[in-house]
């Protein structure tokens, strides 16, 4: 029995570690890998790009000689004569083996194709740079917006702490008769809004995980940590430095620029069609009537035609050239037209270049800024924060020495939660802009 009850209660407990979750702690370099391995939009502009690289390897691969098999029988009715019903046919039973190699001659020189083909693939790839950049900027937001959450979260919670500390004070002031009732329910009231604040500030932090957790997991989880590194700000390069980096290595840009020259290629596709095509086709095999290299007693020709001799040996296996050129007269305009269209087409990549161009500057200019004042406010944010815990500090001891009123004692609460999490935004503002700016500069 006793052997029973062991065994039992190692079973349970085997079941109570293997249903206990493992917490898995993050840095933001693991969040962007898991990121880029779970993201959907990064996985389906990879797909794009891989679409497109298979797109040149065609437009490659029909520039070059073909080599087809062709396998056919024919079977015509007879009526008494060689060729059967229809005199078109080299007889009742006709068999087609052989080999086939195509090569459009013009094709070798003409290379249209295969260029708006890698124009096309450079554009596919710039997209994929962009979506997963722009996912980039997505992951380093949540990630940083979890811990400004989570200090804003602390905060609360030495909140909450300051204010049943001051109603304790309040409460033991009177009994002895220093305070009057109305300070005790004023920090009474101060208490149970702090938790209020508590509850809040942990909701806050649920959601930001939520928001990340989509991003880097295969399935909605919440039970990871991140490592902390909102205070350890980047340097801010030089704006000329930024600039010149932007207009290098931006993915929009490089998008752009791609999408003009696929434009002006296809331009030279489309008047193509202007020139005559030739083709050449050489045969090699079998296009007789019997299934066969060579044949005895035979007709000479196997047609219906007179006088009807027999050869005694006939060769079938041989082989045939043809080539054909093919040279447009008339087709209502419709090759104009299509010109026309690729060149309109080549207008409009090139007005998205420029517009592309110049809203780099802008986004570069406000991103900057943006990330210039942050950075410029977070250490008067954090020594306003120091103040306003030294301002607390300094009025619970005059009001321990009957010098400040309960009002004194709840605004300098209030004050040091406010300056303690307009110092956690500050931190995450000059982070998010300095995402922006590693987006637009493709330095992630």
């Amino acid at each position: 029995m006793k052997v029973f009850v062991i065994v039992a209660v190692l079973l349970l407990s085997h079941n109570a570690l293997l249903s206990q979750e493992v917490t898995i702690t993050l840095t933001l370099r693991e969040a962007l890998q898991r990121a880029r391995q779970f993201g959907t939009q990064v996985q389906s502009a990879d797909i794009a790009a891989q679409l497109a690289k298979e797109d040149r390897k065609q437009a490659v691969a029909a520039a070059l000689p073909s080599v087809n098999a062709l396998n056919q029988f024919i079977y015509t009715e007879g009526n008494g004569t060689p060729s059967g019903v229809f005199v078109a046919n080299d007889g009742v039973h006709v068999y087609n083996e052989q080999a086939v190699v195509h090569q459009d001659l013009f094709a070798v020189v003409r290379h249209g194709e295969i260029r708006v083909a890698r124009a096309a693939e450079a554009v596919a790839r710039a997209k994929r740079d962009v979506a997963a950049r722009g996912l980039n900027v997505t992951v380093i937001q949540d990630y940083y917006a979890i811990a400004s959450a989570e200090r804003k979260l602390t905060a609360a919670e030495t909140a909450r702490k300051e204010a049943a500390d001051f109603l304790d004070i309040t409460q033991k002031q009177e009994k002895g008769g220093e305070a009057a009732h109305a300070d005790v329910i004023k920090a009474l009231l101060q208490t149970k809004q702090r938790d209020r604040d508590f509850e809040e500030a942990q909701l806050a932090v649920d959601k930001a995980k939520t928001a990340l957790a989509v991003l880097i997991f295969p399935t909605l989880q919440q039970n990871f940590k991140i490592v902390d590194d909102l205070a350890d700000l980047p340097a801010l390069s030089p704006f000329d430095e930024i600039a010149r980096q932007g207009k290098q290595n931006n993915a929009d840009l490089t998008a752009a620029r791609a999408s003009v020259d696929e434009a002006k290629n296809s331009v030279d596709v489309a008047r193509y069609a202007y020139l005559p095509s030739l083709g050449l086709d050489f045969f090699y095999g079998i296009d007789a009537n019997q299934f066969q290299a060579s044949a005895n007693n035979v007709q000479e020709s196997g047609r219906s035609t007179l006088p009807d001799y027999l050869v005694s040996n006939r060769q079938n296996l041989g082989y045939s050239a043809e080539a054909t050129l093919n040279i447009p007269i008339w087709n209502w305009g419709a090759i104009h037209s299509k010109v026309k269209q690729a060149a309109l087409r080549e207008k409009q990549s090139e007005l998205d270049l420029g517009l592309a161009e110049k809203q780099l500057d802008a986004g570069l200019f406000t991103a900057y800024r943006e990330a210039q004042s942050a950075l410029s406010q977070v250490a008067s944010l954090r020594e306003s924060s120091d103040l306003a815990v030294e301002s607390l500090r300094l009025t619970l001891l005059r009001y321990k020495a009957g010098e400040a009123t309960t009002l004194e004692v709840v605004d300098a609460q209030s004050t040091v939660i406010l300056a303690r999490n307009a110092y956690a935004d500050g931190l995450l503002r000059y982070r998010v802009a300095y995402a922006a700016l590693q987006q637009l500069t493709g330095n992630f």
